[in-house]
């Protein structure tokens, strides 16, 4: 299952992709984000990767920086016990303080059960919860800029 946000926001493209990358900024924008623990890695490089711990339920997200080309694009693989997203973070210049945002997630869902219940329930659930968290993060990058 695929689903992609593009959001402008007013803010410079390399100043955006720096606040994209640093996964340290995900609990000031992730609303629903108890904590960010490093595990392996320089955070935010290449090869790294770092839990995404939520406030309430259970599911822990292992994630791991797959590319980084910054101001341009950012790759992450998160892994659940049950899914798997890719993630991809284009972010285009528009003008030199304008930067259009194309996140797209990519969920494969592991186990018959899990595949039935993400296509058939969780759809909508899921692209609403992906564009609350990328209009977050446009509201988190403006009002630091």
């Amino acid at each position: 299952m695929k689903s992609v946000v593009e959001i402008e926001i007013d803010v410079p493209q390399a100043r955006l992709a720096d606040l994209f990358a640093d996964p340290r900024n995900n609990p000031k924008w992730m609303t629903d984000l108890e904590r960010y623990e490093p595990v392996s890695g320089e955070q935010g490089m290449p090869g790294s990767t770092y839990r995404l711990v939520p406030k309430t339920g259970s599911m822990v997200f292992l994630a791991t920086v797959v590319s980084l080309s910054l101001p341009d694009e950012l790759r992450l693989n998160l892994e659940a016990s049950n899914v798997r997203v890719s993630i991809t973070g284009k972010l285009i210049a528009l003008s030199p303080t304008k930067t259009k945002l194309i996140s797209e997630e990519v969920f494969t869902f592991k186990g018959l059960f899990n595949v039935m219940f993400g296509l058939l329930f969780a759809r909508n659930a899921i692209k609403a919860a992906h564009r609350h968290h990328i209009e977050d993060f446009k509201r988190f990058a403006e009002k630091g800029k």
